[in-house]
């Protein structure tokens, strides 16, 4: 038997984002983030985290030119980790990664170049996934999901979104699992805007603890109350994700548990479509909602 172990490079970068996918990710309970990064995360088959912003010692030229050797070495078989909306506006300038030439690489470039021969490429949290709160209103930078820019740019390299704001940890080392045991996830895998279903396959108001008082019309007037909080901007109507029984800070709670309303971070509507945050969803063709 053979005790060799795979590597699977992996670049992280954060481009229009808080860090805030990173800080959840970081917080993994089972496995812990040492095991994540240490062990193997599942038999014979290892992780290894190439670039990380923020775990990693190095810093400046090495940094890049450990990025860019990864690329050239492991062609076709590292994974890119995209934290953050892509910036494209007036050439990608609001957002760079070193320099070439002496001059800025905007993200957008590098995120091409290593997308372009990557794996795969993994969109964590709803920036990198659909644009999220650097795309709102009115966009001055022009800040776009990873998958959307890909289809522009032509690049046909998969791109796996794992939205959230944050993400929950489960999803990402989930989806890092799978691509160790079973591939990429494939068509059947994922939902129409590249959710694994695994996490992303029901609506929260299927498994929501507070869908009693839904269907029996008993509403919350406001935030802390035991009652169904539709009235007070609940979207859980409308946005797809485990969190009901996942729960978050290993299982404990989640936002509806707290009494606050879902605000629909996991959708590709956050967040000006989900928005006010506070107020009653007022679409007339949601599923199962009534007038008021």
């Amino acid at each position: 038997m053979s005790n060799e172990v795979a590597e699977y490079p992996v670049i992280w970068l954060q481009a229009a984002c808080c860090t805030g996918c990173s800080i959840s990710v970081l917080n993994t309970v089972s496995p812990s983030i040492k095991n994540v990064l240490i062990d193997q995360l599942v038999p014979g088959k290892h992780v290894s985290m190439r670039v990380h912003p923020n775990v990693m010692a190095g810093s400046g030229e090495m940094v890049i030119e450990l990025m860019e050797t990864t690329a050239e070495v492991d062609k076709g078989k590292y994974i890119l980790v995209v934290e953050g909306a892509v910036p494209t506006a007036d050439n990608g300038i609001y957002g760079t990664l070193g320099e070439r030439d002496g001059h800025p690489v905007p993200m957008k470039e590098r995120i091409k170049e290593l997308g372009t021969n990557a794996l795969a490429v993994v969109s964590v949290g709803t920036c990198a996934a659909f644009g999220g709160i650097p795309s709102g209103n009115p966009n001055p930078t022009a800040c776009k999901g990873v998958k959307e820019y890909f289809e522009e740019e032509g690049i046909a390299t998969p791109v796996v979104n794992v939205p959230g704001c944050p993400p929950h940890p489960d999803w990402f080392v989930g989806v890092l699992a799978h691509v160790l045991v079973l591939g990429l996830p494939g068509a059947e895998d994922v939902d129409d805007v590249g959710r694994p279903l695994l996490f992303y396959g029901n609506l929260i108001h299927e498994n929501c603890p507070r869908r009693a008082y839904f269907d029996e019309g008993k509403f919350a007037k406001k935030q802390g109350e035991p009652e169904c909080l539709y009235y007070v901007g609940c979207k859980g109507p409308i946005t797809y994700s485990d969190c009901p029984t996942r729960r978050w800070n290993n299982g404990k709670n989640w936002c509806i548990g707290v009494g606050a309303p879902c605000n629909g971070c996991t959708q590709p509507e956050f967040p000006d479509n989900v928005a006010p945050f506070y107020e009653k969803i007022t679409e007339d063709n949601l599923p199962k909602i009534g007038d008021e």
